[in-house]
């Protein structure tokens, strides 16, 4: 989760291999082609190749597996998100943020009408409301931390909540509707940072009524 938008870690080392396997492919064709006496890659070079790309698949799957669990570590059964919003009472929210989804990345604007792109930062157990906006193609909304999931069509608003986690640090948001070549680097942080406020008015998210749009 905390390399989703850096250029190190896991998914980084696997581009950079495949990156050096295509290349070094190429020169073998080349090598191959025009490289008197004509040269052919040995059966040992072959196998040696195809168990790497083995390895590489095994290392993808588990890697895969692994940041998943690693969503799913810690959280409680209790109600992390939904779409159950009274927008016309947004008291009942800590916070409420507006997404404007666009091709490829997140702008995020709080109700100080202070812009950030790529992360917005909130406290332990906030909640908060998000307005999420598309003028392009349709994108999807996703905070696997908060269980959330959720698409919004061009020209139109969805709105969700979600609880903050309660341990501080960086949480994935992610794009999860194809939406085009830089889909896959439409990615975002929710930062969680500072100490949890105290939510003693005792109104949960259970007893918000009301259809979200």
């Amino acid at each position: 989760m905390q390399q989703a938008l850096g250029l190190s870690g896991d998914l980084a080392m696997m581009f950079a291999i495949m990156v050096a396997l295509g290349i070094a492919g190429i020169v073998a064709l080349m090598m191959a082609l025009f490289w008197p006496p004509r040269w052919r890659m040995t059966y040992r070079v072959e196998v040696v190749g195809v168990l790497v790309l083995v390895a590489l698949g095994v290392f993808a799957d588990l890697n895969s597996a692994s940041t998943f669990n690693a969503y799913e570590e810690g959280l409680s059964n209790e109600e992390l998100s939904g779409t159950s919003i009274d927008l016309a009472n947004q008291t009942e929210f800590d916070r409420v943020i507006t997404v404007f989804a666009y091709q490829w990345g997140f702008l995020f604007l709080d109700e100080q009408g202070r812009a950030s792109r790529s992360a917005t930062t909130v406290k332990p157990g906030e909640r908060i409301l998000f307005k999420i906006l598309s003028n392009d193609v349709i994108h999807g909304f996703n905070i696997p931390a908060a269980r959330l999931i959720t698409e919004v069509d061009p020209g139109g608003m969805r709105a969700v909540w979600i609880r903050a986690p309660d341990e501080p640090g960086k949480y994935l948001i992610q794009c999860v509707d194809y939406c085009g070549l830089g889909h896959h680097q439409m990615k975002a942080w929710l930062v969680v940072e500072g100490e949890s406020e105290d939510h003693a008015d005792g109104g949960g998210m259970d007893d918000m009524q009301g259809q979200g749009s």
